[in-house]
């Protein structure tokens, strides 16, 4: 599912950089759960969070009441006049059920430009295509603990020496988008409180921004590692092909620990000195 700043393009990325052991992984800004959804389900104890309760009312729907949804998903039209009526219902919150919340939102995501939530994209689309989707993302979710939290609750509720946290915060200078979303907007102050909670926790934390001088001065800190990377700006295409975002990857443990404890294997064209 698409979604503001979601890592879609990065998952891959983001997954091999995961430290070597966890028993609890916490994913703290949820958003559109991609790196949830790429990371291979384990034994581990995981939990999808996100202040959006609009969103989190869709997983737990995805979760619990999948062929409900879907139902009432069944007869939507791809229309502009339909796009504005579920758009008022749920800005002027709407006392429809859980199920016809969620719907109403999923389609707002599926049909409005760039998922922006806020215009008609006049996109062809069928949602009915997208269920055999829903049906995987409710089998993914069974055993996810879902959660409505701020972050800095969330993060002091699962902190443990075992306990990983994943965020994908709102970008520095780029907060502005996440008001359509249906957010508060985070803040300068929001940004250093996530930094005050990350830093005095028990367990290890990977976090993703836009590299910026105001970020790397506020995690510069004794054992935090971090590691700047480009991915294509999806937004700048339109008018500057091949435009890149830089990006860094922030933690408070070695990014490559995975690497280094990963034996390595001969294989049959490896050459052996048999003199040895």
């Amino acid at each position: 599912m698409s979604w503001i700043g979601g890592k879609k393009s990065l998952r891959e990325l983001i997954v091999t950089l995961f430290p070597l052991y966890y028993e609890r992984y916490i994913e703290v800004f949820g958003g559109g759960g991609w790196v949830l959804f790429h990371k291979a389900p384990g034994n581990d104890f995981e939990v999808y969070n996100d202040f959006n309760s609009l969103l989190v009312n869709l997983y737990r729907c995805v979760r619990e009441k999948p062929y409900e949804l879907m139902e009432a998903l069944q007869y939507v039209l791809n229309s502009r006049e339909d796009f504005e009526f579920v758009k008022n219902a749920l800005a002027r919150d709407s006392p429809a059920s859980d199920v016809q919340k969620a719907a109403w939102f999923y389609q707002l995501i599926r049909y409005s430009y760039a998922s922006g939530l806020t215009s008609y994209g006049s996109q062809a689309h069928d949602i009915r295509a997208n269920f055999p989707v829903i049906e995987q993302a409710h089998r993914r979710l069974a055993k996810v603990i879902i959660e409505n939290k701020d972050f800095e609750k969330l993060i002091g509720q699962y902190d443990r020496p075992v306990s990983f946290f994943y965020c994908d915060p709102p970008y520095f200078e780029t907060e502005s988008y996440y008001k359509n979303v249906g957010e508060d907007g985070f803040t300068e102050k929001d940004h250093i409180r996530l930094r005050d909670a990350l830093l005095r926790i028990e367990g290890k934390f990977l976090l993703s921004y836009n590299d910026c001088g105001f970020i790397r001065n506020l995690y510069d800190a004794p054992g935090i590692q971090m590691e700047a990377f480009t991915r294509i700006n999806n937004i700048k295409q339109r008018y500057d092909n091949g435009a890149q975002f830089p990006e860094i990857l922030i933690a408070n443990y070695d990014l490559h620990e995975r690497e280094k404890n990963t034996p390595s294997q001969l294989n049959l064209f490896d050459v052996v000195d048999l003199n040895i």
